[in-house]
């Protein structure tokens, strides 16, 4: 009995530069997303907004910032805390954060920044349609001033769009404004990450952005070790950074 192996053969290019890419991934690869272009009609950019709201209801990102926020809620008692979201996009998360807090019972308030304005009408949308009590509105988080009157300042899926250095100075200026707590929740460079990234964006969107975009995200996030570069650069004394799932982390900083 003789087999063939021409079918073997004919995978091992394919096969040898998916590694050969994968490798690449030691290094960070910041490349232009569709969702940063400014020419984006606003259709497809909401479009995008509402799967993208869908990928983090499935990856939990909420949850992921939920657990601090709720326990300085706990030991701020005496009074409501304040909660801002920068470069929110559609406004799912503080939106979910909203829901949250509604249901435990918690005083806190939410509220939710943007550069683009498309993002932050269809923030507002959705907020209406949730009956969720959160204020959106525009700031240019790189280059405005930060308001120095919340609690708490979050910021998801937003860094891995920056350059190291407006990395470095974003978390040093989120630092400053914060009146207790910083919270970065964003992608991990990492092959697995990368393959959850590229089969999660075919399989929960159809909008050929979020399928673009997805993967090219983790190809510009940073690893856990370059966040804390990042944190270190920025000054953020005693910072701790965890791993959550999906490959993702957890930027924790609280005011001593």
């Amino acid at each position: 009995m003789c087999f063939s192996f021409a079918g073997n053969r004919k995978r091992q290019p394919a096969e040898k530069e998916i590694m050969v890419f994968l490798a690449k991934l030691a290094l960070r690869d910041k490349q232009p997303e569709i969702m940063d272009q400014p020419g984006l009609k606003s259709t497809q950019h909401q479009e995008a907004l509402r799967e993208l709201a869908r990928i983090n209801w499935i990856s939990a990102s909420d949850a992921i910032l939920w657990k601090p926020i709720y326990r300085l809620a706990l030991e701020k008692s005496d009074r409501p805390i304040r909660v801002l979201d920068l470069a929110t996009g559609g406004g799912d998360v503080p939106i979910r954060l909203h829901a949250r807090a509604r249901r435990g019972g918690v005083p806190i308030t939410f509220a939710g920044a943007d550069l683009s304005p498309s993002a932050i009408d269809f923030a507002r949308q959705q907020a209406s349609q949730s009956n969720a009590g959160v204020e959106f509105f525009r700031l240019d988080a790189l280059n405005a001033p930060l308001p120095t009157d919340y609690d708490v300042i979050t910021c998801s899926l937003f860094l891995h769009h920056l350059e190291t250095d407006q990395a470095v100075d974003l978390l040093r200026r989120m630092v400053q404004a914060a009146r207790f707590m910083v919270l970065i929740n964003d992608l991990i460079r990492s092959r697995l990450g990368y393959v959850l990234a590229y089969l999660g964006t075919r399989v929960l969107a159809r909008s050929d952005i979020v399928r673009y975009d997805g993967p090219q995200s983790v190809r510009a996030a940073f690893t856990i070790p370059e966040t804390q570069q990042l944190a270190e650069r920025a000054g953020l004394q005693n910072a701790s950074i965890s791993w959550h799932w999906p490959c993702r982390f957890l930027l924790q900083w609280r005011r001593s």
